[in-house]
């Protein structure tokens, strides 16, 4: 087996296989450095059109180049968040690259950005197997928690921050003081804290963050749930609910905030043409909202890729991988629908422009057809190749929820949704050491899985929800009849 090229997949529409290929391309185009007065070393993962790199080109960047082999690391972008880190704890939301100084926010003066750094954290755990990492980042997270809770945690237990600290600018939110979004995400820090101190076996700081956690899941599911409508609202200053309908609503999902019924209630709104049921799923706003709009006009209608996954990713926390699945697929094809052999009109004869391998991907999409999302006065909007939020649906959900794979390092474990017998699979996907590949295919016995290893791991097999398997797959190769399971 190679071990010197990024992982091929296997799927039955070429197509899908075509801008998997092309998105790792691209992505050697968003490696940059710092300027020689920024004190940034080495690369890291941005825009290219850009000067300066984010928290979410961090954080997101890395779930999809965990899969790379190796050939692009998935930590040096947050590592230069890290390096950055002030003695209050404080990391801000945003840096100039050529200077390596903060971006200061007009309405967000303290740089507060996302805080999902410690997901991110346990995704790469899992995927490379590297527990040092782990015991070096923990204090750095356990530092950042404490800056977040110190200047933005009030006396109920909720966080009140700028709304732009979300990243959704201009969501109508109403007279929202409580954001529903932000302290959810502050319940998916605290989750992953807790699950990286065990990882440690740090029972101290597991126990803290576990408390924390369940402490503000009370708060949420109290003050910002509403039984009658089956959805999260973000809360006025009053704490009384704000009733617009966002995709907001759903990062409860990926924190495990709602029970079963509770959860259903929010799922069923995926599918309902009346609220974020459209035909590209999904829209950042509800279309029950009277501010929705067909052309997206930023966060009033239009489907962000990142948004997308989030969501795809709280299905997955309900064991929901067939609207998962169905979700991903449609995503993707009007990804594949919406790419222009055109450049876009700001790159139209400047010659330092990058290639587009005839096609591009958006920073957001319609929500009601194919295209990207429009917002009238913003030339700029939406971004052509950002591959920050593009590739996690290109790379990530083709592999996780496309194809089905589900895969923990640590464990030894290769898990294999599989919801219909189709062609498709992986081949020469790294799990450090070990080159594995696994692929469906129907021959003359019927449906088989042909397996390579270097080493031994274990396989969990699903097969359409009826069938499911754990074998010890040994090193070589081997194969599965599934109708010998």
């Amino acid at each position: 087996m190679t071990k010197h090229d990024f992982p091929k997949i296997h799927f039955y529409d070429q197509d899908f296989v075509d801008i998997y290929d092309k998105t790792w391309a691209w992505i050697q185009d968003c490696w940059n450095s710092g300027g020689s007065q920024s004190g940034i070393e080495g690369k890291f993962f941005s825009y290219p059109e850009s000067q300066v790199v984010t928290q979410a080109d961090a954080i997101l960047s890395s779930f999809f180049l965990v899969y790379s082999n190796r050939i692009f690391q998935a930590h040096p972008t947050l590592d230069l968040f890290y390096s950055r880190q002030e003695p209050n704890g404080a990391i801000r939301n945003a840096y100039d690259t050529s200077t390596g100084a903060p971006i200061k926010e007009k309405d967000n003066s303290e740089g507060l950005g996302m805080p999902l750094f410690a997901w991110a954290e346990h995704n790469i755990y899992h995927k490379s197997g590297n527990k040092k990492r782990v015991k070096d980042v923990l204090p750095i997270l356990c530092r950042y928690s404490t800056w977040i809770d110190s200047v933005f945690k009030k006396a109920n237990g909720l966080y009140k921050t700028p709304l732009s600290a979300t990243g959704m600018s201009n969501l109508p939110r109403g007279d929202a003081y409580y954001a529903m979004d932000f302290n959810t995400m502050m319940a998916i820090n605290m989750l992953y804290m807790s699950a990286l101190a065990d990882i440690l076996n740090d029972k101290e700081t597991s126990f803290q963050y576990k408390r924390q956690y369940f402490s503000l899941k009370t708060r949420i599911n109290s003050l910002m749930y509403n039984a009658a409508d089956g959805f999260y609202y973000d809360i006025n200053k009053n704490e009384k609910q704000v009733p617009i309908k966002t995709i907001a609503g759903y990062w409860p999902l990926l924190a495990e905030i709602p029970n079963g019924e509770k959860a259903e209630r929010i799922i069923e709104k995926l599918s309902d043409p009346k609220f974020f049921g459209t035909a590209h799923p999904f829209p950042s706003l509800s279309v029950s909202e009277k501010e929705f709009d067909e052309a997206g006009r930023g966060f009033r209608g239009s489907v962000y890729p990142y948004l997308t996954f989030m969501v795809i990713k709280g299905l997955e926390r309900y064991q929901r991988w067939d609207l998962a699945r169905e979700c991903a697929i449609r995503h993707v094809y009007f990804m594949l629908d919406s790419m222009n052999p055109e450049p876009p009109a700001n790159t139209k004869g400047d010659s330092s422009a990058p290639p587009h391998h005839k096609g591009i991907l958006w920073e957001a999409y319609l929500p009601t057809k194919e295209g990207p999302a429009k917002w009238t006065g913003k030339p700029a909007f939406p971004r052509p190749q950002y591959l920050t939020f593009d590739a996690l649906s290109t790379i990530c959900l083709t592999i996780e929820n496309i194809v089905g794979l589900s895969i923990s390092l640590p464990r030894k474990t290769v898990d294999w949704v599989i919801p219909n017998l189709e062609i498709m699979g992986v081949e020469n996907l790294s799990l450090k050491n070990n080159m594995i590949t696994i692929l469906s295919n129907k021959s003359g016995r019927g449906w088989e899985i042909q397996m390579e290893s270097e080493k031994l791991y274990y396989f969990t097999i699903n097969i359409l929800g009826v069938k499911e398997k754990t074998l010890p797959i040994p090193s070589g190769k081997c194969s599965i009849l599934i109708d010998k399971l």
